[in-house]
């Protein structure tokens, strides 16, 4: 029997969720809270009288007083082993990489079938992740970009220790976007043609010793 604890400011949406689940014979709600913070205090009333905690809690996001976001981080580090799925109306990036990145196991609108979510509940009491299929392209996304950032944060660490150190300094200074002329003014020489032709020979020392730094828009 999986337990399931309803958490949503609306009453209706809890007695909807409820209605969904009553006849489900493996799903049982076990309890039920108005905002995160209700939810937490009912988790450590659970706890302090010894009775089962809920498998699997279905957190609404915007809500008055501590918001479901905050209450996934907080129930994610003192409860673990409690799997939490967001449920919302809203099809918003902010709430599922915020939910997810407070622990919660999924992220599902409101609108989905009794029968979705049974499967979603199952899926996560398992240890699975369930999201909806247009944030589940946009984590893919995500998680892609972080590795080519990665990649090219290496690419540039690896390349800068093979400057000197006046090198380095020119190299910052062109990292910001600075010109030759800004370069020669900002750094300690003064803004003239011979000193800027001075900075033109750093930069191609530069590229010349790490031409890696040019493959990620160092140039």
């Amino acid at each position: 029997m999986i337990r399931v604890m309803l958490v949503d400011d609306q009453r209706l949406a809890r007695l909807g969720f409820q209605l969904m689940l009553d006849d489900v014979t493996d799903i049982t709600v076990i309890a039920s809270a108005e905002n995160g913070q209700t939810a937490i205090d009912t988790l450590n009333q659970l706890d302090a009288d010894h009775r089962p905690l809920p498998d699997v809690i279905l957190m609404d996001v915007r809500m008055p007083g501590m918001d479901g976001i905050e209450a996934t981080r907080h129930i994610a580090r003192h409860w673990p082993a409690i799997r939490i799925l967001i449920l919302t109306t809203y099809d918003e990036d902010d709430y599922a990489f915020g939910g997810l990145d407070a622990g919660a196991s999924g992220f599902l609108l409101k609108d989905i079938s009794k029968s979705q979510l049974m499967e979603s509940i199952k899926a996560v009491f398992e240890n699975g992740k369930i999201l909806t299929p247009r944030i589940t392209k946009k984590l893919v996304e995500y998680q892609q970009s972080k590795f080519i950032f990665q990649d090219q944060q290496n690419i540039f660490i690896e390349s800068f220790k093979s400057l000197t150190t006046r090198e380095r300094d020119i190299c910052a200074l062109i990292a910001q976007g600075l010109s030759n002329d800004d370069i020669a003014k900002n750094y300690f020489w003064k803004p003239n043609q011979s000193n800027a032709m001075l900075v033109e020979f750093y930069r191609s020392s530069i590229f010349q010793t790490a031409p890696k730094l040019q493959s990620i828009g160092l140039n």
